[in-house]
Parts: structure tokens; C-alpha cells; sequence
């Protein structure tokens, strides 16, 4: 009987063998009982896998690298799960890992199994009473800040995550890491990095100007709208999602991420906001000065941070750009991410001369 039921489920062009990943799941202490009868795939990102699978009536989260497998894709969502195992009663949102498969061949690629939560995760037309209530609009910048700092407080060293990145000289080294990411797009024919504007007086100002409050900490590294779960019951977090970026740095570049990704008044024209209707949201300056609070800590240099975050973002996003001069992306695509590259950049200019 379980053999004729995982005959019947898609495998997604093998990404997921049934009859291993049954028997291997028999042998884990996670809700349900039996072999999985159904299964959907989920938006998950660019770089993973992610299934909402039934079994016993009960419903799993099925998390896996994407069907073509680079050469770290394993041991990044081996880490990922480790993460989220170790923040398992913190005050962080976060989905709750059930089970974790470190060995590839069940069905391909390491793996790990989590608790479903409720709410949604996107960017766009906001859904529910977050789109008719600006109290609930205003909660989620909140909310947004609150798991920040959850984050940054979390001690890395006693969780055992002190392996996790290189803490040392880490401000010291932002500047060159993301510049020679950019620079190395160069060897793709028809790319060149001097199309991103501003790069010379942003690199010079954040060399320039390092923050003598340094923390180090856990980091997120993709803190926003589509990747944090907000409950369509209350105004709160349900969970922050995609944690394969995840390493050690200052919290305060998770801050600026989300700081990056907001819209207000005087901000450079070509961005709209990341979902709708914006009013009712908290200010840039609300949200700095509610992280303070939370944290302890002084916040006079968060322009640093801030324009920190739009300067790697916007190198990261040039790759794409690049890509898609290679003919590897839909030409269309590339144009748009390398407007909005174009537009962090900007930013991060208007942010250093102020």
C-alpha cells in the first residue's frame, strides 16, 4: 500500500523519492502516521525546495536545496536547520524544525522537515484586515524590528553558532567582499560594473567612516515582506522564513536590510513600496529609534549600516544583471533588477550626504 501511494504523488522531476523518504520518515518522532498521501509545492525562493506534505491528517513543511544541486547546496541547509534547531525557544520567529536529514542519498539532497505556520509571506497587494487597517500595517514595521533585535540578542557563542562566519576585522571587511563580488561580474562578456552608479563614493565613505559600536551577532542576511511570515489572525510575526543566508556579522546590518527595503518621502524616484497600501507604516526613523530601545544600543551610527545594506544588495543584485547579459536570465529581468540596484545605490549616496 505504500509503495502504491507514493506511485501516485508527484516527485518533481526527482527531487523527492517516496518510498526512501517514508521509511526514513518512520524512524523520525514527527506528527502523522504513515507514508505521505499528498503534496504541494510552495514558493520557497530561487535557491530551495519547499513542499507542504500530508501525512496521518497531519501537514509538514519539506525543505530541500533546489533540484540542481551547487556545490555547497547540502551543507547550507544542514546549517539552516542547525540555526533554527539552536533558536528553538528564543523570542526569534521561527518556524520549529521537526527533523533533519543529513544524509543525501533518502532523496538526493540533505533536507529538513518543520511545523507549518499560519499567515502568508509576500510582497504585493497586502491581503486581510493588514489592507484595510492601518494599526496593522503600522505592527508589521514593528514586528519587523522586534524580530530584528530578537536576533542580535540571541548570544551566538553559548548557542554554540561561534563557527558559524569570520566575526574578525568583519566591518573592516565589508567594503572590499562586496566590491570585488561586483568587479567580478566583469569577466562576463557584454557586463560592466561601472554601470552601477555611485560605487566609488559609497566604497570611500563606508571605508571611511567605520562604526566604533561593533557588535557581532547572528545575522539573517534577507530580513523582509517576502521572507518573514505575518498571521492573518493578529497583527504579529508568525514566523521569519529563507534562513540559508544566515552568519555571524553586526545585527545591525539586518536593521539596515529592512531599512533598504522601505518607502518614504525624499527617498529617490523608481521604487515603489514593497507592498500595498503603504499608509499607516512605521518611519525609517521610528523603526531606528524602536530598535534602540529594544537593544540597548546607540544608534547615532546606523546611517553606516544603512547604507551598508543598499551598497551589498545592489552589487549582489548586479549578478543578475550580468547573468542576464550572458543570455542566463530573461533580458527583462535583468533590466529590473538592475534598476532597483541602480535605485539602492542612490540611496545609499542620499544617505551619506546627509
Amino acid at each position: 500500500m505504500p509503495q502504491q501511494i507514493a506511485e501516485t504523488l508527484d516527485d518533481f522531476g526527482g527531487q523527492i523519492n517516496w518510498p526512501r523518504f517514508n521509511e526514513w520518515m518512520a524512524t523520525q518522532d514527527v506528527p502523522g502516521t504513515g507514508p505521505v498521501t499528498a503534496v504541494c509545492k510552495l514558493a520557497g525562493g530561487l535557491q530551495n525546495s519547499v513542499f507542504l506534505i500530508t501525512r496521518g491528517g497531519e501537514d509538514l513543511i519539506l525543505r530541500r536545496p533546489g533540484k540542481h544541486l551547487k556545490p555547497k547546496s547540502n551543507e547550507t541547509m544542514l546549517r539552516e536547520a542547525r540555526v533554527l534547531t539552536v533558536l528553538e525557544g528564543s523570542t526569534v520567529p521561527h518556524p520549529r524544525v521537526l527533523a533533519t536529514c543529513a544524509d543525501p542519498e533518502v532523496i538526493g539532497a540533505c533536507f529538513f522537515l518543520m511545523q507549518p505556520l499560519e499567515g502568508f509571506a509576500q510582497s504585493g497587494q497586502l491581503p486581510g484586515q493588514y489592507a484595510t487597517d492601518a494599526g496593522w500595517r503600522r505592527a508589521m514595521g514593528e514586528e519587523l524590528v522586534k524580530a530584528a533585535a530578537a536576533l542580535g540578542a540571541v548570544d551566538h557563542v553559548r548557542a554554540g553558532l561561534a563557527d558559524l562566519g569570520r566575526p574578525d576585522q568583519w566591518h573592516e571587511r565589508q567594503v572590499e567582499r562586496w566590491r570585488s563580488q561586483l568587479e567580478g561580474y566583469a569577466v562576463t562578456p557584454g557586463y560592466d560594473p561601472g554601470e552601477l552608479p555611485h560605487v566609488a563614493d559609497v566604497s570611500r565613505w563606508l571605508a571611511d567612516n567605520l562604526p566604533t559600536d561593533r557588535r557581532i551577532g547572528l545575522v539573517h542576511g534577507d530580513m523582509q515582506f517576502p521572507n518573514v511570515m505575518f498571521s492573518l489572525k493578529v497583527p504579529k510575526i508568525s514566523g521569519v522564513l529563507d534562513w540559508e543566508l544566515v552568519s555571524l556579522g553586526d545585527p545591525l546590518l539586518d536593521l539596515g536590510w529592512i531599512l533598504s527595503s522601505w518607502s518614504e518621502a525624499g527617498d529617490p524616484e523608481g521604487k515603489a513600496p514593497m507592498v500595498r497600501p503603504w499608509d499607516g507604516f512605521l518611519s525609517r526613523r521610528e523603526m531606528v529609534e524602536l530598535y534602540g530601545a529594544l537593544s540597548g544600543r546607540n544608534m547615532s551610527e546606523m546611517p553606516w549600516f544603512f547604507a551598508l545594506a543598499c551598497y551589498k544588495l545592489a552589487c549582489l543584485l548586479e549578478g543578475t544583471y550580468a547573468a542576464s547579459k550572458a543570455g542566463k536570465v530573461p533580458a527583462n529581468v535583468g533590466e529590473s533588477v538592475h534598476g532597483y540596484a541602480t535605485w539602492l545605490m542612490t540611496k545609499a549616496r542620499q544617505i551619506i550626504a546627509a
